[in-house]
């Protein structure tokens, strides 16, 4: 009779324990499956950085046999002023599988199909070159670069006087990959619709990282990543980030944290002091 009781518990243990076991199992590999799909898409986004725009020494490379790379290609106009009927209109560009020979009578042929909602959101993706503003009204179109430039996301903010356009754009080939893009250090850009100003906010030897405007100001909080090595790009796993402030009625970038305090925050870090 014991012996029978020793049997049913043992077997009710090894069954709570299979149990746990498969429970444990499926766990896991819900964990690894979670996983796998976040590296394929850190490796996608760290893929997509490979198509920005040529850089300035593989473009004159280019040009000494006449041909290209890319291709320009224009993007869904967003509206961002709806009571004046002002819409962007980002510049992409599409790079070839080849490089072809540039023809001079080359024209594209633009769709003018395009899709104007009524609903828009506040910040757009893609792989850009630069930015229409499109007047509806008064059927007149700016552009805001002469230079070639690559970004890829663009944001509005809405202010009661006015409409602000800003994003973050690499200029240079900063960490010479041969290509323009997002790895190179970026800088802060800001257009006015009101005004038609376009502010550059830069600091050297840096990467824009973050930005954020002050509460019910025009004013930005920027963190600028340092590239500390220098080797053309930051790493912000391994390299320090600063905060300043950016005035944007005066145009002055500002220190939040002076550099005493920066000092001995360091100094104890170290433990020099």
């Amino acid at each position: 009779m014991n012996i029978q009781k020793i049997k049913n518990y043992n077997h009710k243990i090894l069954a709570v324990l299979g149990t746990l076991l498969l429970l444990i199992a499926i766990i896991s590999l819900i964990l690894l499956t979670v996983f796998a799909i976040d590296e394929i898409g850190r490796s996608y986004r760290y893929n997509r950085h490979d198509d920005g725009i040529l850089s300035d020494e593989k473009i004159v490379e280019l040009q000494k046999q006449n041909k290209r790379k890319q291709l320009i290609s224009y993007e869904t106009p967003k509206l961002v002023d709806s009571l004046n009927l002002i819409y962007m209109i980002p510049v992409s560009h599409k790079t070839l599988n080849r490089e072809e020979f540039i023809e001079e009578e080359y024209l594209m042929e633009l769709s003018n199909d395009y899709s104007l909602g009524k609903k828009y959101s506040q910040k757009y993706y893609g792989d850009f070159n630069n930015l229409l503003i499109y007047d509806y009204q008064n059927h007149n179109i700016d552009k805001l670069f002469e230079d070639r430039v690559n970004f890829e996301s663009i944001q509005t903010a809405y202010f009661s006087d006015e409409i602000l356009i800003f994003f973050k754009a690499s200029s240079k080939d900063t960490y010479k990959d041969g290509v323009i893009n997002q790895l190179d250090h970026k800088t802060l850009f800001i257009y006015s619709l009101k005004t038609k100003d376009l502010k550059e906010i830069e600091l050297e030897n840096a990467d824009v990282s973050e930005v954020d405007f002050v509460e019910n100001s025009k004013d930005l909080i920027i963190k600028f990543g340092i590239d500390h090595n220098k080797d053309g790009k930051f790493d912000e796993y391994s390299e320090p980030t600063v905060i300043k402030k950016y005035d944007y009625e005066n145009g002055e970038l500002i220190d939040i944290i002076s550099q005493e305090i920066n000092i001995e925050l360091q100094k104890k870090l170290e433990g020099t002091k």
